[in-house]
């Protein structure tokens, strides 16, 4: 049976997307696939997509490297199948051309055949010294007490040029120290002793990496936030001893029947409480329109850390869960966003972000809002301290929250007043139940 081109073009994704970024293939040239596999996925602004193939074939020319911002219509992969295909096998294959936003780092990314293999970055090679001489400094240590050897003339220049010949080794028989010795001194800087028991070796290997997929969009989206929003950031310490108390009894007595709670959901009831009061915060700004729009409805981000960066899923309609579907569904997003199931809907129309460092939290953070929105809610490590109760010194699991705002549209006293509110319920989590 003869042979003919088929030709996967890149799909179009929808919501007005022109441009889609390739960041990695699953196929190279001469792979065979068949049909549902997936070739290769594509990541928009909301969220990464497999593509998967519609023919049984071989591959004969990808549109492009990882890391290129391929059209909606451009071609994505040649395959080889039986029968016609539906394009001219003597059709040349077009030339993909990349975005300007292209990342230098990535190699052109013209179509890859068989005989062009794509550019891949090497491993990072160390680069070997040229001899001993230049991993070693010349000359011995000078002992504490020993007395440089130089000439009048050196000793002379030394001085003029404010140079402390203690310090400048010689390589000259004897320790003596000759110009060069001096002229590598000035140019250098001295050169710290080196123990004859204790030699390590000079490294010059660098490892030059294309920020591309993920990694990109989250450089954007955070360059994005800092460039557009002015922020501000307020630290209040938070007395947690009586909610992890609550919190245990809880997962003691419901440990096997419901999901585990952490403190997440008991901050996501506080956050819903308060945002009543202060709606301005539960919001989103437009300032290409001039357009603040404030939502009834809370639809809490939790920024999750991922092996390729921090993603932010979305807990929709917090304001009407109770604590465990709210601990059901962030360990359900979170688990999404690490696996890469996570659909775009999942990952869009927060309007108000909680992020969390876990036990790595420090003691002060200053988390960057999710453009558009106007606030974050940032969580820091808990730790037992002393404090002072009623005069006495007892011991108290203390957490600090620390929190972004937009000063364009959070004024500072509502920040700090919304703040305060989500300290009166959390340090009296009863409160959390009667409203």
């Amino acid at each position: 049976m003869s042979k003919g081109i088929h030709v996967i073009k890149m799909p179009d994704i929808g919501e007005g997307i022109a441009e889609v970024e390739v960041v990695a293939w699953h196929v190279q040239p001469g792979d065979l696939v068949i049909e549902d596999q997936i070739l290769a996925d594509v990541m928009t602004d909301k969220a990464t997509i497999e593509i998967p193939s519609s023919v049984t074939g071989k591959v004969l020319t990808l549109g492009g490297q990882a890391g290129v911002l391929m059209a909606v219509g451009a071609e994505l992969i040649r395959i080889e199948v039986e029968g016609k295909g539906n394009v001219d096998p003597n059709a040349p294959a077009p030339v993909s051309v990349a975005s300007e936003k292209m990342p230098v780092a990535v190699a052109d990314p013209a179509p890859v055949t068989p005989e062009a293999k794509p550019v891949r970055s090497a491993a990072p090679v160390a680069v070997q010294p040229a001899g001993p001489e230049s991993a070693t400094p010349r000359g011995a240590a000078r002992s504490a007490g020993e007395k440089p050897i130089a000439s009048p003339a050196l000793r002379r220049r030394a001085w003029d040029l404010g140079v402390e010949l203690q310090f400048v080794r010689g390589s000259a028989p004897g320790g003596r120290i000759v110009q060069q010795d001096l002229d590598d001194y000035v140019t250098r800087g001295p050169v710290p002793p080196v123990s004859s028991a204790h030699r390590y070796p000079l490294r010059h290997d660098e490892d030059v990496l294309p920020v591309i997929g993920l990694r990109r969009r989250i450089a954007q989206k955070m360059q994005e936030s800092k460039r557009r929003i002015p922020h501000f950031t307020y630290v209040e310490e938070i007395d947690m001893t009586e909610l992890e108390n609550l919190r245990s009894t809880l997962n003691n007595k419901w440990g096997k029947q419901r999901p585990r709670l952490t403190i997440l959901p008991f901050l996501m009831r506080a956050m819903v409480l308060a945002l009543r009061d202060f709606p301005q915060i539960n919001a989103r700004y437009d300032d290409d329109a001039g357009v603040v729009t404030r939502y009834g409805a809370v639809h809490i981000g939790v920024a999750t850390q991922t092996d390729n960066g921090l993603i932010v899923p979305v807990v929709r309609h917090a304001e009407a869960m109770d604590l465990w579907t709210c601990a059901a569904q962030v360990s359900l997003q979170a688990e999404g966003a690490r696996t890469g199931k996570a659909s775009r809907e999942d990952l869009t129309g927060s309007t108000i972000t909680l992020t969390s460092l876990g036990t790595l939290g420090g003691i002060v953070s200053t988390p960057v809002i999710n453009h558009p929105e106007v606030a974050i809610v940032g969580v820091n490590r808990m730790v037992q301290r002393p404090m002072i109760i009623h005069g006495a010194v007892v011991a108290r699991m203390m957490m600090n929250l620390s929190s972004s705002f937009d000063h364009r549209v959070v004024d500072g006293m509502d920040a700090a007043k919304f703040i305060q509110t989500l300290r009166g319920y959390l340090e009296c989590p009863a409160t959390l139940f009667t409203e």
